[in-house]
Formats: C-alpha cells, structure tokens, sequence
C-alpha cells in the first residue's frame, strides 16, 4: 500500500479550512484526505506552524525547502519521494495513487453542533 505524505505551508490549523476566508483548494485535499483515512488508506499531512519537527526530520523535504525556500511547499511524497512541489495533488492523482476513485474522494467531515438557549 502506498503511503503518501502532504507538507503544508504555515496555517492557522492543521487543515487550513479555518478563518473567514476558505481556499477552496484547501477544503478540497482536506476532504479527499479525510476520506482516504476513513478507508483505511496511509495519508498524512504536516503543517509548518504544528509540526516544524517533521520538516526538519524529514531529509527529503529539508533538502527541498534549503534549495527552493517555503514556496516549494506544498511538498508531496508518495512512499518517501517528491511527487508534487507548491501544488496539492488531484483528486485523480490521489485515487491514482491509492487504486480508488475520485468520486470517492469527495466525502466531507460532518460535525455535530449543539446549541444551548439556556432554557
């Protein structure tokens, strides 16, 4: 199975679908990730601002961010090697990678919120 690794630019959180403005973009890969996960697949995504360890750890990525500066980001590996430089993958392209669909890709974090009225 393949393990793909998604290293997001500094964020407000760790998806970036937060704030009053939304990219698009971002609500797009965070569902698409969110529903590999669901499945079962090897996804993960680390932010600047949340994870800068991981930036540093990982030798690929650290080389890649020293030779082209943060405007390399997003960088995406697929089972250790860059695939993808300052620009998220395609729906198509993740259910290339992992032997889906990207219709399947498509299915969003629901939330439950409860209100208090203070009755």
């Amino acid at each position: 199975m393949k393990k793909v690794e998604i290293f997001d630019p500094a964020m407000c959180c760790s998806t970036g679908v937060c704030g009053p403005v939304v990219d698009p973009e971002l609500t797009r890969i965070a569902s698409a990730v969110y529903s590999l996960e669901k499945k079962g697949f090897t996804i993960t995504r680390y932010n600047l601002t949340n994870d800068p360890g991981a930036f540093v750890e990982n030798g690929t990525v650290h080389q890649a961010l020293a030779e082209k500066g943060p405007e390399a980001l997003p960088v995406v590996l697929v089972d250790g090697e860059i695939v993808k430089m300052a620009e998220y993958p395609t729906n198509e392209e993740l259910a290339e990678w992992f032997g889906t669909t990207p219709a399947e890709l498509q299915e969003k974090p629901r939330v439950r919120v409860s209100v208090n009225f203070g009755n």
